[in-house]
């Protein structure tokens, strides 16, 4: 997923990151949507059409044609940003397959740089799960999360602005706005996360925490998820009184 300023009147993001994702995974196609019954359907214009259905401040729902390996990406207005400042958030799903997280990095960074994304993260769907818990409220109340994972303010006014990432993923992607709200990189701290980040071409930054896909039931795994929360302490609201 990635947060980036809203859409306006014939934006040209949209097709900007369809584009750099086909790029970034050679051989993909984003060519079908579905109906509102499921069934896939072909868009021998897709670019015109996603031009065309560019509305409401989102990108319209495409897919490959592919049961094996399925990739879909769409993206939707959030109105109610930090700050009060409306979001376009980009949501994309990916097969974990080795040639596919062999190019996780750069359909990221295809999908944050088109969009001019403040940061974004894409993690397996399994330890989003438990990440996604550190958030979510529950019949009991409060959020509980697992793991030992914190719990991450969610209350009005605890993200003040859109800059500041709201949670931590697998791979982050911080632009160099998002990167100084965190105080990233302090060569002093950071010696770990530096050395397997790189910079984008728009002076951001990629930095995954782990080097396979995130998995939380490894102890190395989740220790490096606990120990870059107590690098941010002030990510997710957490710094606010």
């Amino acid at each position: 997923m990635a947060y980036a300023p809203a859409l306006t009147h014939a934006d040209g993001r949209t097709l900007a990151i369809v584009h750099g994702v086909e790029r970034a995974l050679p051989g993909l196609r984003l060519g079908w949507t579905t109906s509102e019954r499921g069934d896939l359907i072909a868009l021998d214009h897709r670019d015109a059409w996603v031009v065309a259905n560019t509305t409401d401040g989102g990108l319209p729902f495409l897919c490959n044609d592919d049961d094996q390996a399925p990739v879909t990406l769409y993206g939707l207005e959030n109105p109610d940003g930090p700050g009060g400042i409306s979001q376009f958030q980009i949501h994309m799903r990916l097969p974990l397959t080795a040639s596919v997280m062999g190019q996780a990095q750069s359909v990221l960074a295809a999908i944050a740089e088109a969009a001019a994304a403040w940061w974004g993260e894409l993690t397996p769907f399994a330890a989003a799960s438990d990440i996604a818990e550190q958030t979510a409220p529950t019949l009991e109340g409060p959020p509980s999360p697992p793991r030992g994972l914190p719990i991450l303010v969610m209350a009005p006014g605890a993200l003040a602005s859109n800059e500041a990432p709201q949670h931590l993923g697998w791979l982050n992607y911080w632009s160099a706005a998002s990167a100084r709200a965190l105080g990233f990189p302090d060569t002093s701290r950071d010696a770990e996360l530096l050395s397997r980040a790189r910079r984008t071409d728009s002076n951001g930054w990629l930095v995954p925490l782990t080097d396979a896909p995130l998995d939380l039931d490894k102890p190395d795994h989740l220790n490096a998820l606990l120990r870059a929360y107590e690098r941010f302490p002030n990510l997710g609201g957490r710094g606010v009184p």
